[in-house]
């Protein structure tokens, strides 16, 4: 809204032109006697009936728009359709996310499984040393069945077990074995062992090579015995980190079921020599109970995974004294999965997500016409000044008609103050109600609106 120029170029110049053609047509009729006075007076008398006629129909048909009956019926409308709007947008909005959601859902469910076949349960090679009992426990909701295949065929030995509840930890087993080593200048030797909890480890050491020492470390894991190799001197990245000169013996428990290396380490620039005695006493379990046996007959066995209750698995290999041949063997390990499960979780967390934002629709919906409802008992109490534009079927039409409109009732104005000049420069234009202002009927119409270009009210009626 905007209050008009008073003193703008347009409006002087439309006022210049109406003030010379008002003189000139003056001074032309002076000459003329009581016949043209009398000619004029009634003109004048007709102009002001009309006048009067037009603003009475004007102020009924006010009355009538003020009705207030009529404002609550047309807030009433304007209301309902605005809700209905905002539940059309409100439901397209719920669909939209509701979808988006599922895609979420989808893409988030297709890493976990990809996580869980490819990561958890996927393949993995194994290597396990003499006496080893190795416990396999696969989830039963995600597998489905279990493989192990002998890298080595020449390494025979190894036996897989299949057991409907775990199998007891009870048989202890002890045996001794000795290694002659010559380490290399800054190299290392290893050897692997799979041990479960409880097991001891003595160590009786003898280094050969007079004056020179050399690291003799148990370590945990493959990633124990990286972390050990990237910096020999380091003590607390293994479980056991000695330094050994001459002869001695070392003792370390094992607290975990893990596979675990002694291992010997020179940073001397010659070949050392190191005879080592070690006894290990294990604990490892008890397969008398299996209802699965295989013996790797063709390199390969397999076991089915139960479903719901699940079973265990256990890997073994014989002793030293059972193969002469070797003293450590490389499986391959892979778990087939459970598609159906997989299957089912896909379509499960979308049908929660669907009928989680269904619900939530209807919660939306519901609140709406409580709104609705409240909105509608208090409309009389918050009925605006003005009804609603966009329901008002007389603005439906074009903001330049409206201006039309304007400069039509401006040069009508300026008509009647053409024929009444005298009378208009005297305040006598204040009965003319179609230029007082349509809110207060005591102003003059000053203002205009923006964009539209409506001008129907005072500056300070507008301002309100």
């Amino acid at each position: 809204m905007a209050e008009p120029n008073r003193s703008s170029p347009s409006a002087s110049a439309s006022a210049s032109a109406s003030s010379s053609s008002s003189s000139s047509s003056y001074r032309e009729d002076s000459g003329g006697a009581a016949g043209a006075a009398a000619s004029s007076s009634g003109t004048s008398s007709q102009v002001r009936e009309e006048e009067e006629g037009q603003d009475h129909e004007y102020r009924q048909h006010l009355q009538h728009f003020h009705n207030p009956e009529l404002e609550n019926q047309h807030i009433d409308l304007v209301s309902y359709r605005g809700n209905l709007s905002g539940f059309d947008d409100s439901s397209t909005v719920i669909g939209d996310d509701t979808w988006s959601c599922i895609i979420v859902v989808l893409t988030f469910w297709f890493f976990v499984s990809m996580t869980l076949i490819l990561g958890v349960y996927g393949a993995v090679n194994i290597r396990v040393g003499p006496n080893c009992s190795l416990l396999l426990q696969p989830n039963p909701i995600f597998v489905q069945s279990v493989k192990v295949e002998e890298v080595d065929d020449t390494k025979p030995g190894l036996k897989l077990y299949g057991f409907y509840k775990s199998p007891s930890l009870d048989v202890v087993t002890t045996w001794s074995e000795t290694r002659t080593a010559t380490v290399q200048a800054d190299s290392h030797k290893e050897w692997i062992h799979y041990l479960n909890r409880g097991s001891q480890v003595n160590i009786s050491y003898n280094v050969n090579s007079a004056g020179s020492s050399v690291f003799l470390i148990i370590a945990q894991g493959s990633e124990g015995l990286s972390q050990w190799l990237e910096d020999p001197t380091y003590p607390n990245t293994t479980l056991s980190w000695n330094i050994v000169r001459g002869s001695g013996m070392i003792q370390q428990d094992i607290y975990r079921s893990s596979s675990y290396y002694i291992a010997l380490g020179n940073l001397n620039s010659e070949d050392v020599e190191v005879e080592l005695n070690i006894t290990v006493r294990a604990f490892i379990y008890n397969t008398t109970e299996a209802y699965y046996r295989c013996t790797f007959g063709n390199g390969l066995c397999s076991l089915s995974v139960l479903f719901p209750q699940g079973n265990s698995v256990v890997l073994t290999s014989p002793g030293l004294e059972q193969s002469t041949s070797a003293d450590d063997w490389s499986v391959r390990l892979s778990y087939g999965p459970r598609w159906i499960i997989y299957i089912v979780g896909i379509g499960g967390m979308t049908a929660i997500m669907l009928v989680a934002f269904n619900f939530l629709n209807k919660f939306q919906f519901t609140r709406g016409g409580e709104t609705n409802l409240h909105y509608g008992e208090n409309a009389s109490a918050r009925a605006p000044l003005l009804s609603n534009k966009d329901d008002d079927i007389s603005s439906w039409g074009s903001s330049y008609d409206s201006v039309s409109s304007d400069e039509a009732d401006l040069e009508d104005f300026l008509a009647a103050g053409s024929v009444e000049g005298t009378s208009i420069r005297e305040g006598e234009n204040s009965n003319n109600t179609r230029r007082l202002c349509a809110i207060c009927f005591d102003a003059p119409r000053d203002c205009f609106f923006l964009p539209c270009g409506h001008c129907v009210a005072c500056f300070a009626c507008g301002s309100r």
